[in-house]
């Protein structure tokens, strides 16, 4: 029976049969370019343990990124700088442990990879083989040139980060838009050209006007991803915690919640806790009896 023909809004693709078997390939990095080019949006969201890997995968995503932004909704700092090479590790393996689908990409965290290259490749080598992350991201243009070299040239893909980049947070002032003023603008534009040219599979933009994403992803090869970048990027990147509405203070502006678990957690503890403070719960059903009778 021949294939039959699913139509999508950027292309028609081949249906397999139907009964056909319908697993999802492993996601990798030159699956990614691929997508870039026929001009199908591609997925990321960040996980930092098992359960949360395995649902996100599940659901479909394209590629889980173990970001150091788990610093502020994992293990509660206020920024990522105090996140080390152990915490990512750690939370890389649980990620891993979930095989998932997806391709897995582990942060660096600050003062991994900024040393020199040398320890950059030691580093991004730990995420590798110690943890089981696919590929590494680090912050920075012009200045991590080396670095990014120096992992590409051990085969250890790289992912690319530029605009806002929150590693650097104390000498940008503070979380704010990057590339409002001609200088900006032409320096990021030419830094994701670097990144390219340095081995980067894909770079992400992060709080950036969405003209100067338009501009950049047109002028680079890699994918983009974008993050309070506007539409126009490859793909688009989201804490999932920020998705989920897990957070307790208000999200920033780029984000869209896309449900409010946290809603939900917060009405099922008060209900436990009611039941038990009421002794409604444990009942007989949830209660084990003897196997016999003791004199």
């Amino acid at each position: 029976m021949a294939a039959r023909r699913k139509q999508t809004g950027r292309r028609t693709v081949a249906a397999p049969p139907a009964g056909a078997s319908r697993v999802r390939p492993k996601t990798t990095c030159a699956a990614l370019l691929e997508m870039k080019r026929a001009g199908l949006r591609i997925v990321m969201l960040t996980a930092y343990d098992y359960p949360f890997a395995r649902l996100a995968d599940a659901a479909g995503v394209d590629v889980l990124l173990v970001g150091d932004s788990l610093g502020m909704v994992v293990l509660g700092y206020e920024t990522t700088l105090p996140v080390t090479m152990d915490d990512m590790v750690r939370h890389t393996q649980a990620v891993a442990r979930a095989r998932p689908r997806a391709l897995v990409v582990a942060d660096m965290p600050f003062l991994s990879f900024q040393i020199s290259p040398a320890e950059a490749l030691r580093n991004a080598g730990r995420l590798v083989q110690e943890a089981g992350a696919e590929a590494v991201k680090l912050e920075g243009g012009e200045r991590v040139l080396p670095m990014v070299e120096a992992i590409a040239r051990a085969d250890i893909p790289v992912l690319g980060h530029l605009g806002l980049t929150p590693q650097s947070v104390h000498r940008l002032g503070g979380y704010r838009v990057q590339g409002r003023d001609r200088a900006s603008r032409q320096r990021i534009r030419r830094e994701a050209r670097q990144l390219e040219a340095a081995g980067c599979f894909a770079v992400v933009l992060e709080a950036v006007p969405a003209d100067l994403a338009g501009e950049i992803r047109a002028a680079v090869r890699i994918p983009t991803i974008g993050i309070g970048a506007g539409p126009d990027c490859d793909g688009q990147v989201l804490v999932l915690h920020d998705l989920l509405g897990l957070g307790l203070e208000p999200p920033p502006r780029f984000v869209r919640q896309f449900g409010a678990v946290g809603a939900a957690v917060r009405a099922a503890v008060g209900d436990y806790a009611r039941a038990v403070r009421s002794g409604e719960f444990p009942r007989a059903e949830h209660s084990y009896g003897s196997a016999r009778r003791w004199k």
